[in-house]
């Protein structure tokens, strides 16, 4: 996401819709207007409903209790163990490691991208280009397969692996921020506090999950990663991670990551922490920021 002004929930680039995205309502949302194909592409190649985001049932007064049984949640810190270049141009929203291959999804409109990224040097070995009217958001690698959301088109795409070639697309109603795969399902955030489940054949919708910390929902859920058991997510905004029990939806622990960005970093275009990879080989964490010219790779510690 991009800290600053919102509009449903994002700013727009500019604080307006950019043009070209020419987009008619119709009975079932917003669609791409005079016969533009989703499932087009650009020379190097890649809605549905707006609705609501998922909300918490309850009354407010319950969850303030509960917070108030509850033990307060774990804060970990972390230490750098590497930093790998990293493109300052791409506008990172997935982020994975697979077989020793780093894949990048990245966003917004005229500049969405899914890349294949060489660790090491930071040079993007693959890319495939989503339509300029398109929003890129996170992915996932399911087999041979890579699922990538977009945010408020209501249209996910899967890939080959190996090609990038287009193999199909899906819909999903609200907004598409982040996902990974948990070996069985696809686990999906849509900004909310509420996570979705998706089968990783049909895509279709299974369950979900309510996230909460010490009994308090937590929203802003972004880009996620499944490691060792367990659900990372982003937190829109913020330079924290949380470490989410996939049974329970109850957070076991905030990894706090202030200061991992040094200013001699900055320039005019990063944005916010976002994109969590995990190398399951070695137990490798490596999170990034949007338009940061570097890549992390982090333990998690105790904190100071």
């Amino acid at each position: 996401m991009i800290a600053g002004m919102r509009a449903g929930g994002r700013r727009l680039v500019g604080g307006v819709r950019e043009p070209g995205a020419v987009v008619r309502r119709g009975a079932r949302g917003l669609l791409l207007a005079a016969g533009i194909p989703l499932c087009g592409s650009l020379p190097t190649a890649a809605g549905t409903p707006e609705g609501p985001l998922a909300r918490l049932e309850g009354p407010p007064e319950a969850a303030g209790a509960a917070a108030q049984r509850a033990e307060p949640t774990p804060v970990l810190g972390y230490r750098v163990v590497r930093e790998y270049p990293h493109d300052p141009g791409a506008f990172t929203q997935g982020l994975v490691f697979h077989d020793g291959v780093l894949y990048e999804s990245t966003g917004l409109r005229g500049e969405s991208t899914l890349r294949r990224v060489d660790l090491d040097s930071g040079e993007v070995l693959q890319e495939r280009r989503l339509l300029p009217v398109l929003f890129g958001e996170g992915a996932a690698v399911v087999d041979d397969r890579i699922v990538q959301l977009t945010w408020r088109a209501g249209v996910g795409f899967v890939y080959d692996r190996e090609t990038f070639r287009l193999l199909r697309e899906f819909r999903y109603a609200g907004e598409g921020w982040g996902i990974t795969f948990d070996g069985s399902r696809l686990v999906m955030s849509d900004g909310s506090a509420v996570l979705r489940f998706l089968d990783p054949d049909s895509l279709a919708e299974i369950g979900r999950l309510p996230i909460t910390a010490g009994g308090v929902p937590v929203p802003n859920l972004n880009e996620l990663e499944w490691i060792d058991g367990e659900i990372w997510a982003n937190l829109w905004t913020e330079d924290r991670l949380a470490r989410i029990d996939p049974e329970t939806g109850e957070v076991v622990a905030f990894v706090d990551l202030s200061g991992l960005f040094p200013d001699r970093l900055h320039h005019p275009d990063a944005d916010v922490l976002n994109g969590i990879a995990w190398d399951p080989e070695t137990s490798r964490i490596f999170v990034t920021g949007k338009k940061w010219p570097r890549l992390f790779e982090i333990e998690v510690a105790e904190a100071p």
